[in-house]
């Protein structure tokens, strides 16, 4: 049994892999002001709720976003718990070939979700990550990686579409927009946000495929996938656990790391 934890600007996603199979995951906040016994209390508490004995996890395969919480759930993991960890990064293999101008500028995250893809369902694919930023990514029938496009998440966009025009309500990132032609200000908002997140997904996806030559089948995960899938024909999947999954791929491995 081991861990794996996708640490993400706004949450931590923890899951728990028995071989090949997602036993228990849950979530908690991103919070870098919390010190590592806070985290190791909570890590505790919810390894209790989900009855997983924590000396049955022989290692953990971490990929991480926010550089200040890595040292925290190092200390978390090592210190308290006595569970060897590494990061998705250099020195730990993937199996992806990175054709970035500089690879160590792809996020771990990206890596990861790509590692899941290409193991699920093989070459070519763009993967649509909707997380804090929506992340795009495109994997050649070779299995490069060859790069993509990073855009503000659903959240950022309402965040600072309210923080910057004052007379602007807030709205929730999942309310649904019944018509595209809003008929107040809180039908316009729903309306551009919801449909204006399509459109970006579906242009954004077509022109990946124009550049690349092809019609890549496209992978989606986080937040958003599962509603902007049910809108759209340019998704052809959508994982909800694709980055865990991904984070198991990349522990199996490197197995000799934990031995």
């Amino acid at each position: 049994m081991n861990l794996v934890i996708d640490i993400g600007n706004t949450k931590m996603a923890f899951g728990v892999f028995e071989e090949d199979t997602l036993v228990s995951n849950w979530s908690l906040k991103t919070d870098t002001d919390k010190t590592a016994d806070e985290y190791a209390l909570l890590l505790y508490q919810m390894f209790g709720m989900h009855e997983i004995a924590l000396e049955e996890c022989k290692g953990a395969m971490v990929c991480s976003v926010v550089p200040q919480a890595d040292r925290i759930m190092k200390e978390v993991l090592d210190d308290h718990f006595d569970i060897p960890l590494h990061f998705v990064g250099p020195g730990v293999k993937t199996g992806l070939n990175i054709l970035y101008e500089n690879p160590r500028e792809v996020g771990a995250d990206r890596i990861t979700n790509s590692v899941a893809a290409l193991e699920k369902y093989g070459p070519p694919f763009i993967v649509v990550d909707f997380g804090t930023a929506t992340t795009y990514c495109y994997v050649n029938e070779k299995g490069q990686y060859l790069g993509g496009a990073i855009t503000p998440g659903m959240g950022i966009a309402i965040d600072a579409l309210t923080q910057k025009a004052s007379k602007l309500p807030r709205i929730e990132t999942a309310t649904a927009a019944g018509r595209v032609i809003g008929r107040s200000t809180v039908e316009a908002l729903q309306s551009g946000c919801r449909y204006g997140l399509i459109s970006e997904v579906e242009g954004m996806i077509l022109r990946i495929q124009q550049e690349a030559g092809r019609k890549a089948p496209v992978v989606a995960t986080g937040r958003e996938a599962g509603w902007i899938k049910s809108e759209t024909a340019a998704i052809q999947w959508e994982e909800e656990f694709l980055t865990l999954e991904g984070l198991q791929f990349i522990y199996q491995k490197n197995q000799e790391l934990f031995s």
